[in-house]
Parts: structure tokens; C-alpha cells; sequence
């Protein structure tokens, strides 16, 4: 059957494939990933005077920073089973992290094991050809002097803006410590959530004009689809304010009372895209109402119409049904004007109703 709604095209329609995507999560099933066919480390050692960029295909390269005098930020594009536990044993992470970042469809949350915090959330991306969005999984591993990061996809990721800044020698990520790096990281991700937001909502504003235009069976179709990419977005954006919620309350060394300020206002941020998400949601039950009653309005148009014309339609009938019946005497049956005198009783008589039906405004 499924082989048949997709050679069809029905899977694109009705999108079933999709909601399997969405709802097919079970946390009793230990999801297999998918080893990255190659991975991509880059390494930003810096000071407040000083920055080293450092590229590599080898995870190998990157153990001489541990012992570093600066701030290094090891960024690692790709997974793999056997290069992340190397890389966390040699930063001496403990092993529940590393079940955690190689985790698929992993619930964003923040965890304090032994002398590091562990951070994990995804970054959303909106696929403009699919018209879906799209989520990448990230864990961010805050240390003493170090921060790494673990990114599913090589090729995308919002932290540009961050790269940048680093190269500046007078920005304010260079002369502060590893959690303000940590929190731009987070802030940029939660950012790039407005962005993606954004493109649903011109989605859903463009859907509200085509249901106050026209509403067909293609416009529920739109409603359903977009229904479902609001809950990748609800289900990415509300346990990341519960991450936040507790990097603010934690007590670690790690985090300088300074950086706390800078984490409330992500919080604020996430409070805001949660707060919008909701906001879409009652958009997208409102359209659903407003289309259901937009087609009740038109099957009401319809069956008044034909319910008119039934009206106007049963004189003729039964006066056809007079005339028409089998006996020998039926009053001007036979005279000269008879059947002017009927045909003119069938046009009178619904001209009369046309008018008492238009004078109480039932049309």
C-alpha cells in the first residue's frame, strides 16, 4: 500500500512519510546512527592578543589543546562512534555524554558531570525546496579551559557570525572566558530559531489570505502540512528553555557570575520563540475552523439553491401532474388556450415566489 501512494504521488499529499519523520520516536528502541562517511575538525585557540585556526580530518590533531595556555574551541563535523569516545576519554568526559551525543532525536537538556557541563539542543534550518524544517543535533562540551562541539551535518551551521567576531583582537568573546563562548554558541542557535519562524510564518500568513480568498481541499492539505512542521518547532524550542532555566540556576564553577546575565537574556529569547510558536499553533486551529466553516458556508449556498429551485420547480410539476393524468374531463384539457393557460400558470406562479422569497430575505 505505501508503495502505491507514493508512486501515486499521494505521500506528498497527504504526507504521511512526514509524520512518520515527526511522530516515529520511541525512547525504548536504541536508534542506530549513521556513521559519517568523513569528519572535518576545526580548532580555534585564542587569547585576548592571539588567535591559532587549525583544520584537520583527524581527531587526533586536536588532543595537543587540552594542555593549551589559551581558550580552544574544538568543533567537530561528523560522527562517529570511535572518534567521539577517543575525544572524550582523552578530555576525560564521562561516558553517559558520549551515549548522549551520539543519541538520535535526543530530548535538548543540560547535564553537570564531573568537572564539565554538558549542553545538547538543535539547531533548526528551514528547507525551502521541501518547505519543512529540518533539525541538526549539537552538543556543546563546556571545560576549564575548552569548549567542544559535535555537529551532525558539515555542511551548515549558524556559527559564521561567531568565526568572525573570534578574528576580531578587540571583540569581547576574546578577552572573556570559555562560558561566554558557550553562551554565544547557544545564543546564535536560539536566534537562527526567529529566522526559520519567520519563513513559517509567511507561510501561515499566506495560507490566512488563501482561505479568505478561496478555500479548497488543497488549502487543508497546506494546514495539515504546516501543523506538523509547528511541532518540530514546539518540540526543538520548549525543552531549550528548560536548558537555559538551569544553566542560569546552576551553581558550577565553570560559569562566571558575570556570563549569568547573558544567559537571562536567551531566556528571554526562548520564552519569546516559545510564545510565538504557541501564537502559530492557534493560528494554524483558527485556519482549520475558519476553513471548515468557509466549506459548511458553501454547502449551506449550495442547498439553498437547490432548495430554491425545488421550489420554484414544484408548481410546474404539479400542475404538469394534473393536466397529465389519464381521465376523459380535466378542465381546459381540450379548450383552445388551455395549454397557453397552463404554461402561464407554471411561470406565474414561481415569478410569485421569487418575489415573497426575495421580500422576507431568505436569498
Amino acid at each position: 500500500m505505501n508503495g502505491i501512494t507514493k508512486f501515486l504521488g499521494l505521500d506528498l499529499i497527504f504526507g504521511s512519510q512526514r509524520t512518520k519523520e515527526i511522530l516515529n520516536v520511541n525512547p525504548t528502541v536504541i536508534p542506530v546512527r549513521e556513521e559519517a562517511s568523513e569528519i572535518r575538525v576545526f580548532v580555534y585557540d585564542y587569547d585576548a592578543e592571539n588567535i591559532t585556526e587549525f583544520e584537520s580530518n583527524r581527531v587526533d590533531d586536536c588532543f595537543s589543546y587540552k594542555s593549551s595556555n589559551k581558550l580552544s574551541w574544538i568543533n567537530i563535523d561528523g560522527l562517529r562512534k570511535n572518534d567521539v569516545e577517543r575525544v572524550c576519554q582523552h578530555f576525560e568526559i564521562h561516558p553517559l555524554l558520549v551515549e548522549d551525543i551520539l543519541s538520535v532525536n535526543q530530548r535538548p537538556k543540560m547535564d553537570e558531570v564531573e568537572d564539565v557541563m554538558f549542553c545538547l539542543l538543535n539547531m533548526l534550518y528551514y528547507n525551502s525546496e521541501k518547505r519543512t524544517v529540518e533539525a541538526e543535533q549539537i552538543s556543546i562540551v563546556l571545560g576549564k579551559d575548552f569548549v567542544i562541539s559535535f555537529q551532525e551535518d558539515a555542511s551548515r551551521d549558524v556559527f559564521n557570525p561567531l568565526r568572525q567576531k573570534l578574528k576580531l583582537p578587540k571583540s569581547q568573546i576574546r578577552a572573556r572566558s570559555a562560558d561566554y563562548l558557550c553562551y554565544s554558541m547557544i545564543d546564535l542557535i536560539v536566534d537562527n530559531y526567529f529566522l526559520v519562524m519567520e519563513r513559517v510564518g509567511d507561510e501561515i500568513e499566506a495560507l490566512e489570505e488563501e482561505l479568505i480568498r478561496k478555500t479548497s481541499t488543497r488549502s487543508l492539505i497546506k494546514i495539515n502540512r504546516l501543523r506538523k512542521e509547528l511541532i518540530v518547532l514546539k518540540r526543538n524550542i520548549a525543552p531549550v528553555r528548560d536548558m537555559v532555566s538551569a544553566i542560569i540556576r546552576s551553581e558550577s564553577e565553570l560559569l562566571d557570575d558575570r556570563t549569568t546575565k547573558y544567559f537571562k537574556d536567551v531566556y528571554d529569547h526562548i520564552v519569546q520563540a516559545f510564545d510565538l510558536s504557541e501564537n502559530y499553533r492557534d493560528m494554524m486551529m483558527n485556519m482549520q475552523e475558519l476553513h471548515i466553516n468557509n466549506v459548511n458556508v458553501k454547502l449551506n449556498e449550495v442547498m439553498k439553491v437547490m432548495a430554491i429551485v425545488t421550489c420554484l420547480l414544484a408548481p410546474a410539476t404539479v400542475i404538469g401532474g394534473i393536466f397529465g393524468m389519464n381521465f376523459d374531463i380535466i378542465p381546459y384539457a381540450h379548450h383552445q388556450w388551455g395549454f397557453y393557460f397552463a404554461v402561464g400558470m407554471m411561470l406565474l406562479i414561481p415569478l410569485w415566489m421569487l418575489w415573497v422569497f426575495k421580500k422576507r430575505g431568505w436569498f
